[in-house]
């Protein structure tokens, strides 16, 4: 699986532009599906069985971004953002170009060094010298610059979020040997930008149950605090983010599968954030959903961290929850 994710996470997909991991992914999961398509939005749709309960399972394709917004006279390049994007994150940060550009972010002199930098305030060095010869024009596209980093058990990368989440489903229906439901997996777009993709996905759908693979935050680096999520300690079963509260008989379900199969999984209230799975809950008359979440440091940064074991559980719980009836 580590192969799988260091090419799913290096892989250039921002929001609106996820056509080259849409590629990569497909290549994956088509000889593993009974269906596949792709819909307007470009949210790659894979059934796998037929009959039984539908259910939708969203991993959202895409990662935080930039754009250009204009280019100054001496070449140098002002952005705004993709999605959730800080600004502490991106001083010294290397980015990439839709067309292949690589460029470094830098900011404008501060008044205090310890002074945190508005987005305003920064540009990208593109190594141009002027408006004439800079190879960007407004409205290009860019994500971070980052290798995939094998540190054992800890995996780090860029687009971890939710790249993590795309591998997860994608091992879950290659474990998925039968079923007696419907399930449609499906590798949203635009998640960073409005869980637009799985809004989408879910009306066409309609399914009668669902919940998304994405990542969460963490507790157990120095400082942080009232958040009992921490990593190597099992994926966690969502039960409430800023934007979601599960359904209470999705959240029986996981944890009774989890225990059943003797899996480690945590507890989760998230305090800010949410996934696809509050699209997936609104659509036509609503959808009870939950989430699987995979802990990860450092979201929204360029080396976002998760440990190998929880990824491997969260295989293994979707794998169990999907292959068996569901009464909820």
């Amino acid at each position: 699986m580590k192969q799988l994710l260091k090419k799913l996470t290096e892989t250039f997909s921002p929001s609106g532009y996820e056509s080259a991991i849409r590629d990569v992914i497909r290549a994956e999961v088509t000889p593993l599906a009974d269906e596949i398509r792709v819909d307007a939005l470009g949210n790659l749709i894979i059934r796998k069985g037929q009959g039984g309960k539908k259910i939708m399972i969203a991993a959202h394709m895409d990662e935080i971004g930039l754009i250009a917004s204009h280019i100054d006279e001496h070449g140098f390049v002002r952005f705004t953002t993709v999605g959730g994007v800080y600004p502490q994150m991106l001083m010294g940060a290397r980015v990439r170009f839709h067309s292949g550009l690589p460029g470094v972010i830098y900011n404008e002199p501060l008044e205090k060094p310890t002074d945190t930098p508005a987005i305003e305030k920064m540009f990208i060095d593109v190594g141009a010298t002027s408006r004439k010869d800079c190879p960007i024009k407004v409205g290009e596209v860019a994500a971070f610059e980052r290798p995939f980093l094998d540190l054992g058990d800890r995996l780090v990368a860029k687009s971890m979020d939710d790249r993590i989440g795309c591998l997860v489903a994608i091992e879950t229906l290659r474990a998925l040997k039968s079923t007696p439901h419907e399930i449609y997996f499906v590798f949203t777009t635009q998640e960073e930008v409005g869980t637009r993709g799985a809004e989408t996905s879910a009306f066409g759908l309609d399914p009668d149950l669902g919940f998304s693979l994405d990542v969460t935050g963490w507790g157990d680096t120095p400082g942080r605090k009232h958040f009992d999520i921490a990593l190597g300690k099992g994926p966690a079963i969502k039960i409430k983010d800023g934007g979601m509260l599960a359904d209470p008989r999705i959240i029986h379900w996981m944890v009774t599968t989890a225990e059943k199969a003797r899996l480690p999984y945590q507890r989760e209230v998230l305090l800010g954030g949410t996934t696809d799975a509050r699209a997936m809950q609104l659509v036509r008359a609503g959808v009870p959903v939950g989430c699987i979440s995979i802990p990860c440091r450092y979201v929204h940064s360029p080396s976002e961290m998760v440990d190998y074991n929880d990824v491997q559980n969260a295989v293994k719980l979707a794998t169990a929850l999907l292959s068996n009836p569901v009464e909820l």
